[in-house]
């Protein structure tokens, strides 16, 4: 007899388990319409009390690396509409992918001048913005993960920080895993994390070489767990790139055009069809999986140590971006966000754990108020000059 590693069952008994039916791969473009678990379908008659007044407010916007730059871009133009009036009672996260396709290249790259202006579109509308932002990286921002993403990293956390010209507002500084704990208000902790950091193939700065408080992967979730249990009294918000429950694409959840054309994955107009083969790569995608997704077993890792940590807590709002949509969790008494269609929109799975998910540019807003209430918004644009609808809302505390 020979030892087969517990990893390969797994994969086996899940490739066996794995069934082409209608109802798993069908082009569910519901998606595009928002879904509702059924005890959240009320929604709209759940408001936060009149008599009481908003203290703060943090949006979360996912994936904004493609914006339009004509001014128009609506997502933009919605956080605009949202700095004119909160201002200084507002925190604005960045919860990157923040230029695409491959971040900020050297100057002499051909994709430089594009990528500057996608970077300044979303830099210029905090001009007169008293308030605070916050950046941090996601995948396409360490080129796609590629070896040499570092450097990419550093470059585009230089020009963002010296453009704005507000200190440092591009974080974990220098590429490192985090945590960062930032005081938003006396009743209201933001923690940022580096989750990229864990997929990134070259490169990943560690320890005090790197100016880093995190000496390994075990000494991470240790100053996680300890960041959250000093701040347990307070209301915590932990923002990072990557999800930890979702719907969509990277949660290994591919609809029939996926099937049919596969890659489509690649770019939305590469209509080529490839049936029963094209199945081979939402299999793959959704077993084994690229760095980018939860099945990858460094995702896995990291996915599996992030839980452990929250589970020990209630009422921590970990907020991501990565998948291009917009999807809300709510498991172990925790709240876990998808908010990455700032500038993409690609396709979500509905039902499964989920509460909410909805195909179409927005963003979170999470409102603070002076009762001690916590309620959450998504936010979707609408006309240039029009208020944004509420797709979504719910008291989470």
């Amino acid at each position: 007899m020979f030892y087969i590693p517990t990893r390969l069952k797994r994969q086996y008994i899940k490739v066996k388990r794995f069934r082409i039916s209608s109802k798993r791969i069908r082009d569910r473009w519901k998606s595009k319409y928002p879904y509702y678990k059924k005890e959240e379908r009320g929604w709209q008659r759940s408001k936060p009390p009149e008599d009481t007044e908003l203290d703060y407010t943090v949006l979360l916007v996912g994936d904004m690396g493609h914006p339009s730059l004509n001014g128009k871009d609506p997502v933009l133009n919605m956080i605009s509409q949202q700095i004119a009036k909160f201002n200084d009672k507002m925190a604005v996260v960045f919860l990157g992918d923040n230029i695409y396709p491959r971040g900020l290249p050297d100057p002499e790259h051909r994709l430089r001048d594009i990528s500057e202006a996608r970077i300044k579109a979303q830099l210029d509308i905090f001009a007169a913005y008293t308030g605070k932002v916050y950046f941090l990286s996601g995948n396409h921002d360490w080129n796609k993960g590629r070896k040499d993403g570092y450097e990419y990293l550093k470059r585009q956390e230089a020009y963002i920080e010296e453009y704005l010209n507000r200190g440092n507002v591009y974080l974990p500084d220098n590429g490192c895993p985090g945590p960062v704990c930032l005081d938003l208000t006396d009743d209201v902790v933001l923690i940022i994390i580096n989750t990229q950091w864990w997929v990134q193939r070259g490169l990943k700065p560690i320890g005090p070489y790197f100016k880093c408080e995190a000496k390994s992967e075990e000494h991470f979730f240790q100053l996680l767990d300890e960041a959250i249990a000093k701040n347990s009294h307070r209301k915590i918000v932990v923002a990072a790139h990557h999800p930890l429950y979702s719907n969509a694409l990277h949660g290994g959840n591919f609809s029939m055009k996926h099937h049919i054309f596969p890659l489509t994955a690649a770019h939305k107009k590469l209509y080529i069809p490839l049936p029963v083969a094209g199945s081979l790569y939402p299999l793959y995608r959704g077993i084994f999986g690229a760095h980018e997704d939860m099945s990858h077993p460094l995702y896995r890792r990291m996915r599996s140590g992030l839980l452990k940590v929250f589970k020990k807590y209630k009422n921590i709002i970990y907020a991501a971006g990565h998948d291009h949509n917009l999807q809300y969790f709510h498991a172990n008494h925790n709240h876990f966000i998808v908010s990455g269609s700032g500038s993409k929109v690609s396709y979500v799975h509905k039902g499964g754990k989920a509460s909410f998910t909805h195909a179409h540019k927005g963003i979170f807003q999470i409102n603070y108020y002076t009762n001690g209430e916590v309620w959450m918004k998504v936010l979707e644009p609408t006309a240039l000059d029009k208020p944004p609808i509420i797709m979504f809302r719910k008291k989470l505390l």
